[in-house]
């Protein structure tokens, strides 16, 4: 069965891309993922710190709690407080837990477009030279590969949903969703290859389901990152690094496999 088959071979270039990165010195790109963990987990959970406080502060208020001076009042404020504080804490992760994949991949749009090209060189040694306008028209179209799938994914979670009052059916929505979302992650990983294919949106689109089985093992280890408690998004940001080179690997490959077939048949 052809999906079988090019989901082993997905895999089998996962694995292949650890060894890669460093055998081919990329080890490097992780610090990208480090980085990325130190901004988000430090700036974000100031903020909902923040948020938390402003909303305590505002419930008080509501409840004319500020001044309130009557027995346990002291205790209902810290109460409030604890509760606000827990709620939007499990808020941070519910969303990150949702959305962390997505928030990777525009935010280090840039890293893997070029850690993308960067492979593809050292692979093939197709060399292309910097340039600023498509440097940005690369980030750009990986923010809007990202957008446009996640807007998909999120139509088809909420329609999943609905279906899951049914019995039975919401046990496979919830792995007929792990596998959609394995794939959209893995479409985000690979276009940055097709895309210096000059491949449009449109054909890269057609790629992808012609080869929906490399696709879905491409985003497999990273959607499984992410379904961790707590620390998914740290990891998955790792998994992400090893997920562009296994899709630049998995594209020439094909590409290259598209060639000979082409040459053999002319």
């Amino acid at each position: 069965m052809k999906f079988i088959k090019d989901f082993s071979f997905g895999l089998r270039t996962y694995t292949e891309a650890i060894q890669y990165i460093f055998r081919k010195k990329l080890a490097w790109f992780f610090l990208f993922p480090i980085l990325l963990n130190i901004i988000l987990f430090w700036v974000g959970w100031d903020y909902i710190g923040d948020l938390a406080q402003q909303s305590q502060t505002y419930l008080e208020g509501w409840l004319d709690l500020e001044n309130a001076d009557f027995w346990g009042s002291a205790f209902l404020k810290a109460t409030i407080g604890g509760f606000i504080w827990v709620i939007f804490k499990i808020l941070f992760f519910l969303i990150f837990a949702y959305f962390g994949g997505y928030i990777i991949i525009i935010i280090m749009s840039p890293v893997f477009s070029y850690l993308s090209e960067r492979t593809e060189k050292i692979k093939t040694g197709n060399d292309y030279p910097f340039e600023f306008r498509q440097f940005v028209k690369d980030i750009m179209r990986g923010v809007f590969i990202a957008v446009r799938n996640l807007a998909i994914e999120l139509i088809l979670t909420i329609l999943m949903f609905i279906l899951s009052f049914i019995p039975i059916i919401g046990w496979i929505g919830a792995i007929f969703l792990f596998f959609i979302s394995a794939y959209f992650y893995g479409f985000s990983f690979l276009d940055y290859s097709l895309e210096r294919k000059k491949m449009s949106i449109k054909e890269s689109v057609q790629f992808m389901r012609e080869n929906k089985g490399i696709v879905m093992a491409n985003g497999f280890v990273f959607s499984l990152c992410l379904i961790i408690p707590f620390c998914g998004v740290s990891f998955s940001s790792f998994a992400a690094v090893i997920s562009v080179v296994a899709g630049t690997l998995a594209v020439n490959e094909i590409w290259d496999d598209k060639k000979i077939s082409n040459t053999n048949k002319s």
